[in-house]
C-alpha cells in the first residue's frame, strides 16, 4: 500500500496543473465567455470532455461495484441512453440553435412566458445542486477515508480545499476554461480506467478472452432482464434511461452550456452522437472493470462489494502505481460534473433568475461581479450540502439523493414535451405551478404504492417518464388553445 502523503502529493500536483490549465484558457475571458464560451468552442473538445462530466466520480465508484449482484444489467440503460442522446441531436438542439439561447430554459419563456421559465430553472437548480454535491460527497469520503484520515486532515477542510480549487479555475473563464479542463480530466480518468484494467488482468495472468469467459462463467456478463415485474426489466430500463437522458442531459443547463458553446448546429450534433459513442464504450469497461475486481476479490478471499470494491482493492491490494491512478482518475471523474454544475448553476441564477442578460442598466464590470458573488455563493451552498451527507452519515443517501432526478427533471420534461408536442398555451397563474410541483408528489405517492396496486410491478427508472407524463396531463388540463390558432378555427 502507497504512502496517504506520496498519494496526497499527486493530487495537490494535478490540482497545481488544472489551475495552469485555467489561467491560460481565461486570459481576455468576459462574461459571454463564461456563460456560452463565446460560442466557438471546439465540437470535438467538447464531446471527449463530456464524457467525464456525464459519468462522474460516482460512476467511477459505484457502477463496477454493482457487477456483483446485478451483473452488466446496466448496460440496458446505456443503450437506452445512446437512444436519448440521439434524441437530443436531432430535435432539442435544432431548437435551442434556432432561437440562439444562452440559457435553454429561454425556450419555456418563448414559448410560455416568464412564469414557466423561472419555474423550470428552479427545478434545474435545485436538482443540479443536490445532484452534484451527492458526487462531490461520495468522492471526497472515499479520498478521506484511504488517504486523509492517515494524515489527520478533518473532512469539513478537505471538502473546503476541494471546492476552492474549483472555484478558482472556474471563477474568471466558465465555459471557456471548463471545455479545456474536462479535456484534461476525462484524458486522466480513461487512462487510468484503462490502466486499471490492464494491471488487474496481468496480475490475474487473463488475456481479454480469458477475462470475459471468466466473467461468464461467474454470470457476471448477463445483461438483459426479462422479470417483467422487477424495476430492472430490460423495456423499462431502456425506456427509461432514454428519458433520463433527455432529462439530464437535453433539459440540464449544465450539458447543454457545453453543447451551445459550439459554433454551429452541425457541429454540436457531430459533438452530441461522437460522445454518445464513446460513453457506450467507457460504460462497457466500467462493467468489465467490475468483473475484473469482483474475480480479483475472490481469489483473495475479500468479502467487500459495492462501493467499496474498487477503491478497497486499488488502494490496499495493488501495486502503488495502480494506487496512483485510482486516485488521479477519482480525481478526474469528480471534477468534471462538480465544476460543469457550479458554472452551470451560475450561469443559470444570473441569466434566469436575475435577467442579467436582459438588464441595460448594468455595465459589463457590473454584471461581472454579480456573477462572481452568485459563483462564490453556491460553492458556499455545495459545501454545507456536502457537510449534511457527512452529518447523515450514511451511503445509503447518496442513491437517495440521485433518484432526486426522477422527481426534479419530471416537471421539465413534462414541460418541454408540452411545448414541442402540443400549440395551446399556458396563462401564467399558481396553477402551472402547483401541477409542476404536484406531479413529483404523485410520483412519489405511485412509487411507494406500485407493487401492491399494481400486483408486485416495481418502478425504477421509469419514474421520470411517469413524472414528466404527469406534468404534461396537468399542463394539458389547465391550458388553453393558442388563439392565433383558435382565430383559425
Amino acid at each position: 500500500m502507497m504512502s496517504p502523503t506520496l498519494l496526497f502529493v499527486f493530487v495537490l500536483i494535478y490540482f497545481l496543473l488544472l489551475l495552469g490549465v485555467a489561467w491560460y484558457t481565461s486570459r481576455n475571458a468576459d462574461n459571454n465567455s463564461f456563460f456560452i464560451g463565446n460560442r466557438n468552442s471546439n465540437w470535438m473538445l467538447v464531446a471527449f470532455g463530456m464524457i467525464g462530466t456525464s459519468l462522474s466520480g460516482v460512476t467511477f465508484v459505484s457502477v463496477p461495484g454493482t457487477v456483483g449482484s446485478n451483473g452488466f444489467s446496466y448496460f440496458q440503460v446505456v443503450i437506452g441512453n445512446f437512444i436519448g442522446y440521439c434524441l437530443i441531436a436531432f430535435i432539442l438542439l435544432p431548437l435551442y440553435y434556432k432561437l440562439q439561447v444562452t440559457s435553454i430554459y429561454n425556450y419555456l419563456l418563448i414559448r410560455f412566458g416568464k412564469t414557466s421559465y423561472k419555474t423550470g430553472a428552479s427545478f434545474f437548480i435545485i436538482s443540479r445542486i443536490l445532484g452534484a454535491t451527492a458526487r462531490l460527497y461520495l468522492v471526497i469520503n472515499v479520498i478521506q477515508l484511504f488517504i486523509l484520515d492517515n494524515m489527520h486532515v478533518p473532512f469539513w477542510l478537505i471538502t473546503f480545499v476541494i471546492l476552492l480549487m474549483i472555484l478558482l479555475y472556474t471563477f474568471k473563464g466558465g465555459v471557456k476554461t471548463i471545455v479545456f479542463t474536462d479535456m484534461l480530466q476525462t484524458t486522466c480518468m480513461l487512462l487510468g480506467l484503462i490502466v486499471c484494467i490492464y494491471l488487474i488482468m496481468n496480475t490475474l495472468g487473463f488475456s481479454f478472452s480469458n477475462a470475459i469467459q471468466s466473467l461468464h462463467q461467474k454470470n457476471y456478463t448477463k445483461v438483459f432482464n426479462t422479470d417483467v415485474k422487477s424495476s430492472s426489466f430490460f423495456i423499462k430500463q431502456i425506456i427509461g434511461g432514454a428519458f433520463l437522458t433527455i432529462g439530464m442531459t437535453g433539459l440540464d443547463q449544465e450539458m447543454m452550456q457545453k453543447n451551445i458553446s459550439v459554433r454551429t448546429l452541425k457541429d454540436s450534433q457531430k459533438n452530441m452522437l461522437t460522445f454518445s459513442i464513446i460513453s457506450v464504450g467507457v460504460n462497457f469497461l466500467f462493467l468489465f472493470l467490475g468483473g475484473l475486481l469482483y474475480v480479483f476479490a475472490a481469489s483473495k478471499n475479500l468479502s467487500i462489494k459495492g462501493d467499496d470494491l474498487f477503491p478497497t482493492i486499488a488502494l490496499s491490494y495493488m501495486p502503488g502505481v495502480v494506487s496512483i491512478i485510482f486516485i488521479i482518475g477519482l480525481i478526474s471523474a469528480l471534477f468534471p460534473s462538480a465544476d460543469g454544475a457550479l458554472t452551470a448553476l451560475t450561469s443559470s441564477f444570473c441569466i434566469d433568475i436575475l435577467d442579467l442578460k436582459r438588464n441595460t442598466f448594468l455595465t459589463e464590470n457590473q454584471t461581472k461581479k454579480i456573477r462572481q458573488g452568485i459563483h462564490i455563493l453556491f460553492a458556499l451552498i455545495f459545501f454545507l450540502c456536502i457537510m449534511f451527507f457527512k452529518w447523515m452519515n450514511d451511503k445509503s443517501i447518496i442513491t437517495l439523493i440521485l433518484s432526486v432526478a426522477g422527481y426534479t427533471y419530471g416537471p421539465l420534461l413534462g414541460l418541454f414535451l408540452f411545448g414541442i408536442l402540443t400549440k395551446r398555451s399556458l396563462q401564467q397563474n399558481v396553477l402551472m405551478v402547483f401541477v409542476c410541483l404536484a406531479a413529483p408528489i404523485l410520483s412519489y405517492i405511485i412509487s411507494m404504492n406500485a407493487t401492491t396496486w399494481l400486483n408486485g410491478y416495481s418502478i425504477g427508472i421509469e419514474l421520470l417518464l411517469i413524472n414528466g407524463l404527469l406534468t404534461f396531463a396537468g399542463l394539458l388540463i389547465i391550458s388553453k388553445p393558442n388563439a392565433m390558432d383558435k382565430k383559425n378555427s
